[in-house]
């Protein structure tokens, strides 16, 4: 699913970087629409340009921090109404549940394509020539393991909050790795890079679209093929008592909204039906924000500015 939160700026763009005054006839509420913030840089991006966006078109946007997947609760609610970025890979079960109610309404795909899956860099393959057959990594399990996990190999996941299943994957496939869980996506990238530098062991949860299998050269392990049915039926798979004995899935990234909203704000959330950006583009923001030191905001500016037709389109 996702850096340094530090450099994010939620302000609102500023006018003069988007000349053109807003559409304000076209908001058919003043009362502001409330698109929730994540932990992962693209995220902060995708988001910010759809807020730009409905900010041209006359609506009063507010930015509201929100977990991953406890934010259903408040997209039911109607505290929260649109969500940019619920990847199938880790949010498809909470996603379902909620659409499942009535009070969520799917906003349709973004686009993009997700991929979130345990990485090793190349260098690593050379200690473990297995790979990237997921049977290789119980032989290997040393030349990943750090001091405090030895002889256990060591996997670096995501925050807690984003899902996934990896400790329940670890165990299902009776891995002999231990499953350590990064505080921020901040510190996920910070010890691949350190890792990288120093040709050190290293086997985490890697993304795309971003910005680290393009810097980096390496390959996502190869799990037994996701299915419904490996995360729902324990009797799937290899392991007949355990669900989650696959990998991730992978597929799509959609937006979802508070139902109510498509009567209150229908222009606004047609627009965000209309939204739709490429893996090739947010890997490269999110590069700009993470790599070279550029606020969201510059760089939302920026594509806005380069892509004004397309966006334009989606407001019509």
């Amino acid at each position: 699913m996702r850096t340094n939160m530090k450099r994010f700026a939620a302000a609102a763009l500023a006018s003069a970087v988007l000349a053109g005054p807003p559409a304000a006839a076209a908001a058919e509420s003043s009362d502001p629409i409330k698109l929730t913030i994540h932990d992962w840089t693209g995220q902060y991006i995708t988001t910010h340009i759809m807020g730009a966006v409905l900010e041209e078109m006359g609506y009063n946007i507010e930015y509201v921090q929100a977990d991953y997947i406890a934010q259903f609760a408040g997209l039911e609610a109607g505290d929260l109404h649109v969500a940019m970025e619920m990847w199938e890979t880790t949010g498809k079960d909470a996603m379902e549940a909620s659409l499942a109610t009535g009070k969520t309404v799917d906003l349709g795909e973004t686009g993009m394509v997700a991929i979130e899956e345990w990485w090793y860099p190349m260098y690593m393959k050379e200690k473990c020539p297995g790979l990237p057959d997921w049977n290789a990594l119980n032989g290997c399990a040393e030349a990943f393991a750090t001091p405090e996990t030895h002889p256990k190999g060591r996997y670096l996941g995501g925050p807690v909050t984003w899902g996934g299943y990896d400790d329940e994957r670890a165990d299902a496939l009776g891995l002999d790795y231990e499953v350590v869980h990064a505080g921020t996506n901040a510190a996920l990238f910070a010890e691949l890079e350190s890792a990288v530098q120093r040709k050190a062991p290293i086997l985490l949860w890697i993304y795309t679209p971003h910005w680290a299998p393009i810097k980096y050269e390496g390959e996502w392990v190869n799990f037994p093929r996701y299915t419904d049915e490996c995360y729902k039926d324990p009797k799937w798979g290899m392991n007949p008592d355990k669900a989650y004995d696959c990998g991730k899935p992978r597929g799509w990234i959609k937006k979802v909204g508070w139902k109510d909203g498509e009567a209150k704000w229908p222009k606004a959330y047609q627009a965000v039906r209309n939204f739709k950006i490429t893996n090739q583009e947010m890997g490269e923001m999110v590069g700009q924000v993470d790599l070279d030191g550029k606020s969201v905001d510059e760089v939302v500016a920026a594509w806005m500015e380069g892509n004004r037709d397309r966006w334009t389109a989606w407001t019509q």
